[in-house]
């Protein structure tokens, strides 16, 4: 009885070591299937390819990355495929790496683990691929020719004093797109990408087409006389400057002299403020205040009598000034005598201006100078207030940035209301210095630095016309280019010129 008993224990411990044996031979033989595969929690190139062959994988992978890029230029959606940039994976490295992942771990630790139901380790290999950048850039650049919208220039209004409104554009950032599409195309989720677009506000016109504007002006009021403008705008130097005589183009250079008169008093306080210092005794404060903002010529005259001598050769005062003119470069300004009737011409200067053979203005002996020398010496002005400019080389030192803040101050204090003032609106800082005769008058002279929310700027206009000119029309007509070259500066989009 013992004996069987014994037998059935033993017949059962067999059966049990075999079943053993067969549930170990299964799970090795899963272990090894599983193991053929990449490993469980493996993701190549961000895609999860765990418990996949090689093969399997790839064709996910290749899935993913040949999606196209859905691109959006603001609402138009743009789908790039992949494959027009020459987008190629490196399957190869990729795999190999996968490889090493799936056998970094010895067979009998991992078939331990996978008894025990362990997870195994998480692998993650990087994406390596390629594309072309010049291919992209090309397909971007042909994105921004077909959606972009460039920004319109202001356009002169032919026969008005007018710009029409200019219109801000949009255009593609194609450096930052690049950027942004060259993520994407790497990312194995978010295929999608918003372009950057910037506004781009619309340029000013050239100068060119502000000197035609002018020049069409002229046409228009059927000036026939003698032109000459000069402007120079202060924040770049660029400049116009252009003469017409008998609605004919002739040559800008040298420019032609005309009679400075009351201009002339820009030159002389210039003077001054290289031999006196600020601030001014009161008496010289008052005859300054006076010849810039009353254009008084007797105390022109005082200021010129304390400037004799001031040169270190014994001058009289008109040739200090004019020596001052001199060594700022102006060859065609200067100021014979003292402004008193009767005074002696002290000098009488042959000039570049006054020796053209072609055309002239018959101007007065006693001061001359052109529209550009004069705009010159404005500007020079300016740029000292600013702090810089001509000045500083030319004198030494003798003027300095207050004094030259001070002198914009006095001639913005000569308010007019005609001429280049009735060209601008109304609280516009004009700090100019004009010259005429009553009418008929053979000369108009107009000249000033105007400050302007679009940039500030010199501009020079003369005239002269034989037989003389009506006041009413000819001070219109500088008006007029005064109006069209403070709508150039000052024709932003959206709004209508002055």
């Amino acid at each position: 009885m013992r004996r069987g008993r014994s037998d059935l224990l033993r017949w059962i411990s067999i059966g049990l070591l075999l079943a053993a044996l067969a549930l170990v031979f299964y799970e090795l033989v899963s272990f090894s299937r599983l193991r053929a595969k990449l490993p469980d929690q493996l993701t190549i190139a961000g895609v999860p390819v765990g418990n996949l062959d090689k093969m399997d994988a790839l064709e996910r992978i290749m899935q993913v990355y040949s999606t196209p890029v859905e691109m959006y230029y603001g609402d138009e959606l743009i789908l790039l495929n992949p494959a027009s940039v020459g987008f190629r994976l490196d399957t190869e490295v990729m795999l190999a790496a996968s490889e090493l992942a799936r056998t970094e771990t010895d067979f009998w630790s991992g078939f331990w683990d996978f008894l025990w139901n362990r997870p195994g380790e998480a692998y993650s290999i990087p994406l390596k691929s390629e594309f072309s950048q010049s291919e992209l850039e090309t397909i971007l650049k042909d994105i921004a020719v077909r959606y972009d919208q460039p920004p319109r220039s202001p356009e002169p209004i032919p026969g008005t004093t007018s710009f029409s409104s200019g219109q801000a554009g949009r255009v593609l950032d194609i450096t930052r797109a690049l950027e942004l599409v060259s993520e994407v195309i790497n990312n194995p989720q978010n295929r999608n990408v918003g372009l950057p677009i910037v506004s781009q506000e619309a340029d000013r016109p050239s100068l060119s087409i502000l000197e035609i504007l002018l020049k069409q002006n002229l046409e228009v009021a059927a000036f026939d006389g003698l032109a000459v403008i000069y402007l120079q705008d202060l924040r770049n130097g660029d400049e116009i400057h252009f003469t017409r005589y008998q609605s004919v183009d002739i040559e800008v250079e040298p420019d032609i002299a005309f009679t400075a008169a009351s201009t002339i008093k820009i030159g002389i306080m210039t003077t001054y403020y290289r031999y006196f210092d600020e601030p001014l005794d009161p008496q010289g404060e008052q005859w300054m205040y006076e010849m810039i903002v009353y254009s008084a010529n007797e105390t022109s005259d005082e200021l010129m009598t304390r400037l004799e001598g001031m040169d270190g050769e014994l001058s009289p005062g008109p040739a200090v000034v004019t020596n001052t003119l001199r060594d700022l470069g102006l060859e065609s300004t200067f100021l014979g005598g003292y402004f008193k009737l009767g005074s002696p011409l002290l000098i009488q200067p042959q000039t570049p201006g006054n020796q053209r053979s072609d055309v002239t203005t018959s101007p007065d002996p006693y001061n001359q100078t052109t529209a550009s020398e004069l705009g010159t010496l404005l500007s020079d002005i300016y740029r000292c207030a600013e702090g810089g400019g001509a000045f500083v080389a030319a004198f030494s030192g003798g003027i300095d940035q207050e004094e030259c803040v001070t002198m914009l101050d006095l001639l913005s204090q000569n308010k007019l209301g005609w001429l280049l003032e009735a060209g601008v609106p109304e609280g516009t800082r004009v700090a100019h210095k004009h010259g005429y005769i009553d009418s008929p008058t053979e000369y108009l002279i107009d000249a000033g630095v105007i400050y302007t929310p679009g940039g500030n700027y010199v501009l020079s206009i003369f005239l002269w016309n034989d037989p003389p000119m009506i006041w009413e029309p000819t001070s219109q007509l500088v008006a007029n280019l005064s109006r069209a070259v403070y709508n150039y500066f000052n024709a932003p989009e959206g709004r209508s010129s002055y």
